[in-house]
C-alpha cells in the first residue's frame, strides 16, 4: 500500500559537517517526486534519510522527522532494517548480486524476511519480474547469473528485487545515469507504471527526465560553497518548469548554472 511521506525540519550531518539543513516537504502516495539541483547540494543525502540509509555512513546522523503516514521512521524503538524493507531503494548503478541467478536475485529479500513455499516464491518472483517488465526477456534463463544481463536489464532486475518485498515507497538514486537512451526510456516507462502501486522518489540530473516522469519536482541548492544544501522550492512539475516561484530555480532549469 503506497504511503504518504511527511518530512519536518530535517537536517543531516556527516560528523560535524551539516550536509542538508531544515528540509520540510510532503510526498503524496502513488506519485513520482523528482529531486533536481546541482551536484553536491544534498539530493542523494536527503534521499537516503528517507529510509535511514544515511546513518549507515560513518558519522551520518539526522535531526528532524520523517513520517510514513503517521509513523516517525526515526522514532524510539523503530527498527532501521524494517524501515529499509518498507522504503526500498534502487541505486545509480545496477548492482545485482554477481554470484546469484536471476531468480535468486529477486528472491533474496524474500528469503531474508521469511520462509516461503517454493511455489509461492516462484509466484512472487514471476510477479516481480513482470512488474519490472523483464519477465519475457528472462523467463527461459532464470537460473543464469543476473550479472550476465545487459545494463538496462540489470537495473530492471534490481527494481524487481526491490518491489518483490512489497515496499510502500520506492527510492531511486539516478537510476538511469549509467544506461543507454533505449534502456533509459524503458526505465522511465516502468516508473510510470510502478506509481500505480508505489510512492516513488527519484533523484535525477536530467531535466528532461524529471519533466517526463514526475508529478512534482523539488529543487535543491547551496546558499554558498561550503554551506549545507537546502530545499529551494517544491511544486507541480509543470509549474516548476514553466513558472517557478524562485529565480534560482529558473536559473538552474534554464542552464545559467549547475
Amino acid at each position: 500500500m503506497a504511503k504518504r511521506i511527511d518530512v519536518g525540519g530535517l537536517t543531516a550531518y556527516y560528523g560535524s559537517h551539516k550536509a542538508i539543513e531544515d528540509i520540510s516537504m510532503t510526498v503524496e502516495p502513488r506519485s513520482v517526486t523528482a529531486f533536481i539541483g546541482p551536484s553536491g547540494c544534498g539530493k542523494s543525502t536527503f534521499l537516503r534519510t528517507l529510509n535511514r540509509m544515511h546513518e549507515v555512513t560513518p558519522g551520518g546522523r539526522v535531526e528532524g522527522k520523517v513520517l510514513l503516514d503517521d509513523e516517525d521512521l526515526y522514532g524510539a524503538g523503530v527498527d532501521p532494517v524494517t524501515v529499509r524493507r518498507t522504503v526500498g531503494m534502487v541505486f545509480q548503478r545496477p548492482n545485482p548480486f554477481p554470484t546469484m541467478s536471476i531468480f535468486d536475485n529477486v528472491a533474496a529479500g524474500l528469503r531474508l524476511n521469511g520462509s516461503y513455499r517454493k511455489s509461492r516464491l516462484a509466484e512472487i518472483v514471476e510477479k516481480s519480474l513482470r512488474g519490472a517488465n523483464l519477465w519475457n526477456e528472462v523467463k527461459d534463463r532464470l537460473n543464469k547469473p543476473g550479472s550476465g544481463l545487459s545494463g538496462g536489464q540489470q537495473q530492471r532486475l534490481c527494481i524487481a528485487r526491490a518491489i518483490a518485498v512489497e515496499p510502500d515507497v520506492l527510492l531511486m538514486d539516478e537510476p538511469c545515469s549509467a544506461l543507454d537512451p533505449i534502456s533509459t526510456l524503458a526505465i522511465e516507462d516502468l516508473i510510470g507504471e510502478l506509481k500505480e502501486r508505489f510512492t516513488i522518489v527519484i533523484v535525477t540530473h536530467n531535466m528532461q527526465q524529471a519533466a517526463r516522469v514526475s508529478d512534482r519536482t523539488a529543487f535543491f541548492n547551496l546558499a554558498a560553497v561550503g554551506k549545507p544544501g537546502r530545499l529551494i522550492e517544491i511544486d507541480e512539475t509543470e509549474r516548476i518548469f514553466s513558472n517557478p516561484s524562485v529565480q534560482a530555480t529558473e536559473d538552474y532549469i534554464s542552464g545559467r548554472f549547475g
